[in-house]
């Protein structure tokens, strides 16, 4: 579709205003918009040939003009190409680097504060998801006691990240072992667990699971590294094989923003079951390239009118990368919202690396 430029600066124009108030725009308050350099009259001509392009559409109460679906994709479209659209304020950098410098560097919490963050920074719902590389699996595992009934399996990724998941070891004692002393019960445990068969166990597992891609992880495969490892170990081997089918963390946070917006509100339970299933949640908020991408609740499978999912891309250094987006009403303030999800990228990219600041 082409527009001239001044139809294009009305669109914005009624776009922003129905953002900040919510009601339907009317030719006087955009002829105020434009500081009276366009005339009513000539503003009610360029609204409906807007309007008959199907950009904007007119509530049956009122004579202003609200943007159509059609009218947000055409100003999001052009509003991301747009050089603004990267500008941040000092403030606002100033103030997320501050949340920033007091989160956990761990993946999964890093993901989560940074979520919780993002939602309450901008007034909507806002997801992050921990680090993923497509072709990222497990290259190495070492297995540690760390109590008398308990073995941490530590997983280093082809990437070099590090991935942990402690075990609880089956004492493997019988009814009528119950009245043993605990010295006994100990040095059983122990026995399961000395340092060579700890070696043992950790050569095993590296034998068999590293490299493996999770599909590949089969029943029979399973039955075999238990049988190899011991039944009483058997936790161990179910440790392992969680570490090999990890997924990416998808993080919700600030659901309750979204049940105080009345056009969205009603989408709540289909939002939720789709966060229910992380391959879902995934294609829904994933972006397309590494720009800024916005999706329309209209373009979503179900469809969940009014709605609007804005995400970006993070990188985390090693392949790794991740998303963070936010959703909301789709009258959302986009103008700032959009450089601050992009700076909330940048710093949770950073984070996620362990890299000190760098000026952006």
């Amino acid at each position: 579709m082409t527009m001239d430029a001044r139809k294009q600066r009305i669109l914005e124009a009624i776009v922003a205003i129905y953002s900040t108030g919510g009601e339907p725009v009317g030719s006087g308050l955009l002829a105020s918009h434009f500081d009276m350099a366009l005339s009513s009259a000539t503003l009610r001509n360029e609204m409906a040939a807007l309007t008959k392009l199907g950009l904007l559409e007119q509530p049956h109460t009122s004579a202003g003009r609200v943007p159509s679906p059609k009218g947000y994709r055409y100003y999001l479209d052009h509003l991301l190409e747009a050089p603004a659209a990267i500008a941040l304020s000092a403030a606002d950098r100033e103030n997320i680097d501050r949340l920033f410098a007091d989160m956990d560097v761990e993946p999964e919490k890093l993901a989560q504060s940074a979520a919780r963050a993002l939602a309450d920074y901008t007034g909507c719902a806002a997801v992050a998801t921990t680090p993923q590389a497509e072709d990222l699996c497990i290259a190495h595992f070492e297995v540690v006691q760390v109590g008398r009934y308990s073995a941490a399996v530590l997983a280093v990724t082809s990437s070099g990240g590090v991935r942990t998941r402690v075990a609880r070891i089956h004492t493997g004692l019988t009814r009528e072992d119950a009245d043993e002393m605990v010295r006994t019960r100990v040095a059983r445990v122990r026995s399961g667990l000395s340092r060579e068969k700890a070696a043992a166990l950790a050569a095993l597992l590296n034998h068999s699971l590293t490299f493996v891609a999770p599909e590949d992880l089969t029943p029979s495969l399973t039955a075999s590294l238990v049988l190899s490892a011991g039944r009483r170990l058997a936790p161990v081997v179910f440790a392992a094989e969680a570490l090999v089918r990890t997924r990416p963390q998808f993080y919700l946070e600030g659901v309750q923003y979204l049940a105080k917006m009345p056009d969205v509100r009603t989408n709540l339970g289909a939002l939720l079951e789709v966060f229910s299933d992380n391959e879902a949640a995934r294609a829904m908020i994933e972006p397309g390239s590494g720009k800024v991408t916005a999706t329309l609740g209209e373009d979503i499978e179900p469809a969940m009118p009014n709605l609007c999912i804005v995400s970006k891309r993070y990188l985390a250094g090693g392949g790794l990368y991740g998303t963070v987006a936010v959703i909301g009403s789709n009258r959302m303030e986009y103008e700032h919202l959009i450089p601050v999800l992009n700076y909330f990228a940048i710093k949770l990219g950073q984070s996620m690396s362990g890299k000190k600041e760098e000026q952006t």
